[in-house]
Parts: C-alpha cells; structure tokens; sequence
C-alpha cells in the first residue's frame, strides 16, 4: 500500500463554494447536504475522518467495500461539502470539512460533527483504522532500517540540523517550564540534539523505533561522556510508562509518523501539566521526491492544521518561529503548551 502523499499544490477544496448560485437555490444545497447526511455509512466515515486523511483505497480497506462504492461517498460527501480533498499525481487524499461560516447552515453542519463526536467510538473501526497505521508506520521503519550507517544523505537536501540548532535552544531557554528535570526527545536521530538537552536538563530520555538509529544515538552520548541520557527503544505512539517531561521534543520526526493527530495526543499524555511540546517541521511543500529518497509519509504540515490537533489534544499554541531553507523548504518552529488545571478543577480533583 502507497503512503499518503498530502501536498499544496491544490489548496483544499470547498465544495460548498463551488455551488452555482444561478443553477442552485439555498434549498437546493441545503438538500444536497441533508442527503449525504442521511446515510449512516457516510456518517461513519466521516467519523473515521475526523484527525485523519485517508486515501480511497485506504478508506475501502477500514470500511471493507470495494473501492468504486467508496469514491461514491466520497462523491456524494465532497458535494454536500463535507469532506474536502488534495490531489498528488493520480492520488486523491480526503480529510473532514470544517463548518463554513458563509454557508447559511454551518451551525447544523457544526453541530452534526458534535454529535459524530460524542458517540462512542466503534472498535471495528478503531482496529481498521490502527491496521492502516500500522502499515504506514512500516514503511516508515523499514525505510530508516536499511541505513545503520546514518541517516540518509538525502536528509540535508532539506533541512541540515545545524540550520535550526541555535533558534531550537533559544527557544527552549526561554520556556517557563514547571522545572528543568525531564526532558524527552522523540526520534533524536543520531542523537545530535542530546548534548545540549542533556545541559539544561537533569534527565533526558531518547525514544526512538528504529534500533540502527538509538545505536547511533547511544553512541554519540558515550563519545560526549553523558550520563544523564537513556536511550530506549520504543514506539512514541504507543502508551509509555515514563515520567512526566517537563519538555518534549520532536524534531523533523511529525513527517514520518503513521497519524499526526494521534502523535500530537500522545506526547500531550507525556507531559507535566505547564509542559511544552517543542516542534521542529516542515510547512508544507509539494515536493514528492522525499518519499523515496527520505522516507517521507506526509509533505509537510499546515500551521492551522497542526494548531487544530495541538488543541484536539488539550495543548496551546505559543510561540512559533518560521525558518526559510534552501530547495523552497520551509521549517515552522512551533511550542505547544500543556496548560495549568484552573482552581476550579484542583479543587474538584481534590
């Protein structure tokens, strides 16, 4: 199976927009909208596509139906305004429309998506769904298995490290982190950020999936004599029994993972209350060659899209920095902060 390819080079596209006025009445397009509604397995698709984009076939494998019965839902939906899509090549990825506010009936199109939301989660899907990202994420590790020699050359075609070190430790200088104890880096690589995390924290844990890569990684720590790094094996994704971080951080590693969203919530669960995900990433681009050439799963990110999970997972957009690069590649600088429970809430959990 392809991994998805998400790029720009078609913006999403509103299909509620593209409604002729002088062809449809609102009535017309309210009914459009109201008859793609009423087909439950339209509504569990969109369900499925609530922090994802899938691909047709993708979606016919979670929903196990043949791949022309799918495009027609996907048909009927994209019409109705309901789901929206990019195109690479020949590849079309679908993803969850947001309400539009200039459509008269985005509060019914607002509340539909509540009520998906609230209803309890199917376990067919959600092993269906896990299925998918299992396989993405395979191809992820058996891209990095193949160099145990080091990261491919490929690599600072995009983004060479020492390009982002200096504003990266700036940034965290001026966190204002519960404390300097913990910090955990997912996907360190060869390890050329642990030095300096392990100068401004006591502690500093390595996740990483790929055995070649936490090799280099612990031997970079023993060449700079650390003794305040662990290097663990481990899928960042699924639950780990740590400590709470004070400072998570995640460098050019978002592009590679099976489900953003999901990340995003999962390094939320590893933090201290007051914690902050720190995310090095590429915006997006359309430049298909970095999956084959850097293993790439997803062409970089939207900040709206990255703000819209950060929030789905109870974090808080800070501060943000934007880094132009070499080859028409661009780096967001991001800090999502895990807020403080309110008084309100102490005192109920007390």
């Amino acid at each position: 199976m392809r991994a998805p390819n998400i790029t720009t080079t078609l913006p999403y596209m509103n299909h509620i927009a593209q409604i002729d006025a002088a062809l449809y009445s609102p009535t017309d397009a309210l009914a459009t909208f109201c008859k793609a509604t009423g087909d439950s397995l339209r509504l569990d698709i969109l369900r499925v596509l609530r922090n994802d984009s899938f691909g047709v076939l993708e979606l016919a494998q979670i929903f196990s139906m043949r791949q022309s019965g799918m495009s027609h839902h996907l048909k009927v939906l994209a019409n109705a305004g309901l789901v929206s899509a990019r195109r690479e090549g020949n590849s079309i990825f679908y993803r969850r429309s947001l309400p539009a506010p200039e459509v008269s009936w985005h509060q019914l199109h607002a509340q539909l998506l509540t009520e998906l939301d609230a209803l309890p989660a199917d376990p067919a899907q959600l092993a269906a769904i896990s299925q998918i990202h299992g396989q993405r994420a395979e191809l992820s590790r058996q891209f990095f298995a193949r160099f145990a020699d080091g990261t491919p050359a490929q690599q600072d075609l995009i983004a060479h490290f020492g390009l982002y070190r200096e504003p990266l430790l700036a940034l965290i200088d001026t966190l204002p982190l519960p404390a300097r104890e913990l910090a955990i880096e997912v996907g360190p690589g060869e390890g050329g950020f642990l030095p300096s995390l392990a100068a401004q924290f006591q502690q500093v844990i390595a996740l990483d999936n790929a055995e070649s890569m936490l090799d280099r990684a612990r031997q970079q720590c023993s060449d700079a004599g650390l003794t305040n790094v662990q290097c663990l094996l481990a899928d960042a994704l699924a639950p780990q029994l740590l400590p709470p971080a004070d400072c998570l951080v995640c460098n050019m590693v978002l592009h590679h993972m099976p489900a953003p969203a999901e990340a995003l919530r999962r390094f939320a669960d590893l933090l201290k209350p007051g914690g902050s995900l720190v995310l090095t990433e590429l915006c997006s681009h359309d430049q298909s060659w970095v999956r084959d050439t850097c293993g790439d799963l997803w062409l970089g990110f939207d900040q709206d899209d990255i703000a819209r999970w950060a929030t789905d997972a109870g974090l808080e957009v800070g501060l943000s920095q934007y880094i132009g690069l070499r080859n028409g590649f661009q780096l967001q600088l991001l800090q999502l902060a895990k807020p403080e429970p309110s008084s309100s809430e102490e005192r109920t959990t007390a």
